[in-house]
């Protein structure tokens, strides 16, 4: 066991600190459409140029530079939207930055991958904990070169977080490469351009608490009516007071709307965002909010009545429910979903299966474990080679959005989400459970008795079953021994705990033999229990 890694120990995740609600912006005209495409394009230019200044400082930016970029944006808007598009640059400079290091230590693992594996004779067999040498000389020598390419790339993007440089493309990277591929993308070029022109657009506008409706840029009243305070150079366009100009279309949140309606109302500060929606022809606002952190509950409150755990798999959640000791109760269910087809219909089918397992949950008053997966370092081709139906299904699986989504709903609910470390769950799980719970009528799968090796680690139990003594003597002629027991119970070569009172008619209370004490034994060359002591002399000669 000394090639184990050390298991982190359970948590219980904290909530969401921020919500986030969206409605459409219905009956507008067209020339509402074109004032928020002209204000969205105007401000869209000044966070292009912002973001280049920002870029171009590097690691030497300091808080002066940002107030000159702030007072150079506030003459061509106003100060509020010019203190939106500075933070909006720091955030997405900052982002850039975390994607950086996140692509370095891609490479670093690339690399070293390559490198032990062109260090082992051509077709060595691999193990669990490391890859074998390459299936061919061809391979071998394909391999040689592509570490060459990936140590250049490294050099590169070092040379890059050292000097401060990051890449940064407003609209994305993927849809300004999919204007060499429009046939391939099936779309025109006025198609693209539109698409283009939407992701460059800067149209959010953060809260201030005190302020009237929580914010002075984009201000919606409790019953639904938006005005945005124009820039300077389109204060033209006003068709209200201030230089404001007044949408058509009404706002009506239907999730959380009791909610927005109180902040408003208070005054309280609440973020907008409005974006169009080019394929639907639609556009939306976005409202958002910093909501108190909650306190999570302690880890022993969530393991009181035992609790449920959750195996994520690429199409389906297997869920087993254990009680406080750790045994698995009543039959394991599963909550399947279908990843493909559009990012929406994706997101829906994950939704729908976690407010199923939510709801089991919360019938029954139980918290909800789940592994803390991170596939950052387990998706590279250069680990996995030519194993692309494994890279594929890792690769497939929403661990990110639905620890998200898990964890916000669950909040919602009040529901305990403790976390653990995905160490052999797996592996464990089949190997001393799946074939235990087996029977004529279920067949255990591999991802049931992941569950229940997940649920187990959160409550503090040892994934491997604990044994009692066999029937007849301290030897195993009797077979496998597989009785549960809590982790409070004794081992069978373990003290027994004292017990108030007589425990035969000639000792007094309190005065037991302790079977831990090996001392406390009437056997040869050891003291009895009451027997006076001493440890004599050593001679001086023999």
């Amino acid at each position: 066991m000394g090639g184990l890694r050390e298991v982190a120990a359970p948590f219980v995740v904290p909530g969401p600190s921020g919500v986030a609600v969206r409605d459409r912006l219905k009956h507008l005209t067209a020339g509402d459409e074109e004032v928020l495409r002209l204000v969205g394009d105007h401000l869209g230019a000044l966070a292009s140029r912002d973001l280049k200044a920002r870029c171009a400082a590097g690691l030497d930016h300091d808080s002066d530079q940002w107030a000159e970029r702030k007072r150079g944006l506030t003459e061509e808007s106003s100060s509020r939207w010019a203190g939106s598009i500075t933070k909006g640059t720091h955030d997405q400079w900052a982002l850039a930055r975390r994607g950086q290091h996140a692509h370095i230590r891609s490479l670093e693992a690339g690399v070293r991958t390559i490198a032990h594996r062109l260090s082992l004779p051509v077709g060595e067999k691999g193990c669990k904990r490391a890859p074998g040498g390459y299936r061919s000389k061809g391979e071998w020598f394909a391999k040689t070169r592509r570490l060459h390419v990936l140590a250049d790339r490294l050099q590169t993007a070092r040379a890059d977080r050292d000097a401060g440089v990051v890449h940064v493309v407003r609209a994305g990277k993927r849809l300004l490469s999919t204007r060499h591929h429009l046939d391939a993308a099936q779309l025109t070029e006025e198609q693209w351009r539109s698409r283009w022109q939407a992701g460059r657009r800067f149209f959010a506008a953060d809260g201030e608490s005190g302020k009237r409706f929580g914010n002075e840029s984009i201000r919606v009243t409790p019953g639904g009516e938006v005005s945005i305070k124009l820039p300077a150079p389109l204060a033209y366009l006003a068709n209200a007071l201030h230089g404001r100009y007044v949408l058509d279309a009404r706002v009506a949140f239907a999730h959380r709307g009791e909610q927005w309606r109180d902040r408003v109302t208070a005054n309280r500060a609440v973020a907008y965002r409005i974006h169009e929606d080019v394929l639907r022809g639609r556009w939306y606002l976005t409202a958002s909010w910093t909501i108190p952190p909650v306190k999570t509950v302690p880890l022993a409150t969530a393991r009181t009545n035992g609790l449920i755990g959750v195996d994520t798999n690429a199409d389906h959640l297997a869920a087993w429910r254990l009680d406080t000791h750790g045994n698995p109760v009543g039959e394991p269910l599963r909550f399947g979903y279908d990843l493909t087809g559009t990012a929406a219909h994706r997101d829906a089918q994950v939704r729908h299966a976690l407010i199923r397992l939510l709801h089991w949950a919360q019938r029954r008053h139980l918290a909800i474990a789940v592994e803390d997966l991170d596939f950052t370092g387990e998706k590279t081709r250069e680990k996995h080679g030519h194993r692309k139906e494994f890279r594929k299904l890792i690769s497939g699986m929403p661990v990110s959005r639905l620890r998200a989504r898990l964890v916000s709903m669950a909040a919602e609910l009040g529901i305990a989400v403790v976390a653990v470390d995905p160490a052999y769950t797996s592996r464990w799980g089949a190997q001393h459970w799946q074939k235990p719970l087996s029977t004529k009528n279920r067949k255990t799968t591999r991802h049931d008795a992941a569950a229940v090796a997940i649920g187990r680690r959160a409550l503090g139990h040892p994934i491997r079953r604990r044994t009692a003594p066999p029937p007849h003597d301290r030897s195993d002629r009797v077979g496998h021994r597989t009785v549960q027991a809590e982790p409070v119970a004794p081992r069978r070569e373990g003290p027994r705990p004292r017990i108030p009172g007589p425990r035969t008619r000639s000792v007094r209370a309190g005065r037991g033999a302790n079977a831990g004490d090996q001392d406390a034994q009437h056997r040869s060359g050891r003291p009895a229990e009451h027997e006076f002591w001493q440890q004599d002399s050593l001679p001086l000669s023999l």
